[in-house]
């Protein structure tokens, strides 16, 4: 294999060493017709978490620094890839007048510093158009498409305990899937979902609805300060 492809097959696997680029590796030049897609999810609010035996959330960046953590590796093994990130607003609105700041800003201090395409979204709908429609999909098709935020075997829950205490009213469920267009992903395309459970169902019906396999785990996930998400059982896997 080449180095160039060596250092491309890290970025989808999520394994991107600064340590293995600072000593040399094969710099990657951007490819204009593939493009990284990161999802970050919304986070519960601490009104109706804080009490719970496991709350979930504790801190509000939990999703969005497992996004930037992923942005950074992509960044660092290609300067000029096409990064989009998108991001579910109406959570960090909420959650910000918990936490008296203006979490935006903050939020776009990301999209500043690591030169991404910061995208807002309140609907499944407008994260599938985007998806679909966002570029020229017979151009530019999607190398990477990794989340991160809530989400059950069946679908990825974007204001779970945000508006409705341990629910959620806005999700992608795994009926959604074939909502996605064909080919809209490279053929050789690196999905995973971050969150918990997404391996024992949504990964299954989302081979079905695009040809391609994705990462998703069986049991639950735990987010860590300034590492990518681990699984948080010893009885847990990765599964696609």
């Amino acid at each position: 294999m080449r180095r160039a492809d060596f250092k491309s097959s890290l970025i989808r696997l999520g394994r991107v060493s600064a340590a293995y680029f600072a000593l040399g590796g094969a710099v990657l030049h951007a490819d204009p017709e593939r493009e990284v897609v990161i999802i970050s999810g919304g986070v519960a609010l601490s009104k109706w978490e804080h009490y719970k035996p496991k709350p979930h959330d504790n801190w509000w960046m939990n999703f969005i620094r497992a996004g930037r953590i992923r942005i950074q590796q992509v960044r660092e093994a290609d300067p000029q890839a096409q990064i989009t990130w998108l991001v579910f607003r109406p959570a960090y609105l909420r959650r910000a007048k918990e936490e008296k700041k203006d979490l935006v800003k903050l939020i776009d201090s990301v999209r500043d510093v690591y030169h991404v395409k910061r995208i807002y979204f309140s609907t499944a709908d407008e994260l599938l158009a985007y998806l679909n429609t966002g570029r020229d999909r017979e151009k530019v098709k999607i190398s990477n498409l990794e989340y991160f935020g809530h989400s059950n075997k069946a679908c990825w829950m974007f204001d779970y305990s945000n508006f409705i205490d341990s629910a959620s009213k806005v999700w992608l469920h795994e009926d959604d899937l074939p909502k996605l267009r064909p080919g809209i992903l490279a053929r050789d395309a690196f999905a995973k979902s971050w969150g918990c459970h997404t391996g024992e169902s949504m990964s299954r019906h989302f081979l079905q609805a695009t040809g391609v396999r994705m990462w998703g785990a069986v049991g639950k996930t735990q987010y860590r300060t300034d590492e990518l998400p681990m699984l948080a059982e010893k009885s847990g896997s990765w599964k696609r």
